[in-house]
């Protein structure tokens, strides 16, 4: 995990957080992105752990999300295969409804009218995560929300 800081110290190690899907966009957009914000001195949060099948999301990284005063959510194409990123999206949007945090979603590749109508790879993600968390219904109902 890689966090960086400016010379403005507060309480909070971070400003923004970066969400993304890690194989489609790291070491492209949100790898420039996330240098082009340290130039400007602003601190952020990109988790560089690739999470392994059947991991949770760590604590530390739903506080860094807590802590965050802008969320970015990177949509890309192959985004909602990941379970990792929409219970990112679901903790961000909690905390967007309980504390006012700021959300700006980028759609990098995708339409938003895919993301929002989920069409294209979504449906299929979410038509692969009903079977894969039968016994977790509430979670898959909390992920096609998302974009609602």
């Amino acid at each position: 995990m890689e966090t960086s800081s400016s010379s403005n110290d507060s309480k909070k190690g971070h400003e923004v957080l970066l969400s993304f899907r890690g194989d489609g966009t790291r070491n492209t957009f949100t790898g420039h992105l996330n240098v082009a914000l340290k130039r400007c001195d602003i601190r952020t949060y990109i988790n560089d752990h690739d999470l392994k099948r059947g991991d949770e999301i760590s604590y530390t990284l739903l506080k860094e999300i807590e802590d965050a005063n802008l969320s970015v959510i990177i949509f890309s194409k192959n985004f909602a295969t990941s379970k990792w990123c929409l219970d990112e999206v679901v903790k961000i949007l909690e905390c967007k409804q309980r504390h006012g945090q700021i959300l700006l979603p980028v759609f990098y590749h995708v339409e938003p009218s895919t993301v929002r109508n989920q069409t294209g790879s979504y449906p299929e993600a979410f038509a692969e995560d009903e079977m894969r968390f039968q016994g977790n219904m509430e979670k898959v109902q909390k992920w096609g929300k998302i974009s609602k």
